[in-house]
């Protein structure tokens, strides 16, 4: 099984991208974002909860984040790997990470990080709000929590995969299509 990472700041492209990505390496995409809105939508106990963090720009407690994508990894069949989009966004869910699979004996294929710069990441935010109604996007100051909690949470990893010879990192800013190649470049490596 290959368990790729996709990882850069919020509004980088992430989740344009995953469906590709997804479908061209037979992969199940996990987005945590995903998870967690189904969980909200359903009005679940763990949706609630994770609502009002949401809505602060704040990040939802690991141990929650975890059991749902562990839950993933034993359920999902069928696919060649999986895609984690969203998670992990800090060194102890790093770790954790690392923990689940290597009980599983698996590890990280690699990291695949696509980077923008910050003042791209409030427009593309403002510009996803617009089209799809999120709330989660809406306003400066949730936006600005978000790109700071992206620099103090979640960069590090950045050295944490780098360390363990699993990071690659790709520029953000360009076309769909670019993006989308120069992943596949990284991707076609596994």
């Amino acid at each position: 099984m290959k368990y790729f990472i996709l990882f850069g700041p919020p509004g980088a492209g992430k989740g344009t991208q995953a469906s590709a990505m997804a479908e061209r390496y037979k992969l199940c995409h996990i987005s945590t974002g995903e998870l967690l809105r189904k969980e909200i939508h359903s009005g679940t106990e763990l949706g609630q909860k994770a609502k009002s963090l949401i809505e602060a720009g704040a990040l939802v407690p690991d141990e929650i984040v975890q059991a749902m994508i562990e839950n993933q990894f034993k359920t999902v069949k069928g696919v060649e790997g999986f895609l984690l989009d969203g998670f992990p966004r800090t060194i102890a869910q790093a770790e954790a990470l690392d923990t689940i699979l290597k009980g599983m004996e698996e590890e990280v294929s690699s990291v695949v990080a696509i980077i923008i710069p910050d003042e791209m990441i409030m427009e593309r935010i403002k510009h996803r709000a617009m089209l799809e109604g999120r709330a989660d996007d809406a306003s400066d100051d949730i936006i600005n929590n978000r790109i700071k909690t992206y620099h103090d949470k979640t960069e590090p990893l950045i050295e944490y995969y780098k360390k363990a010879g699993k990071f690659a990192e790709i520029n953000g800013v360009g076309t769909i299509e670019e993006v989308r190649q120069k992943s596949f470049e990284i991707m076609d490596k596994f």
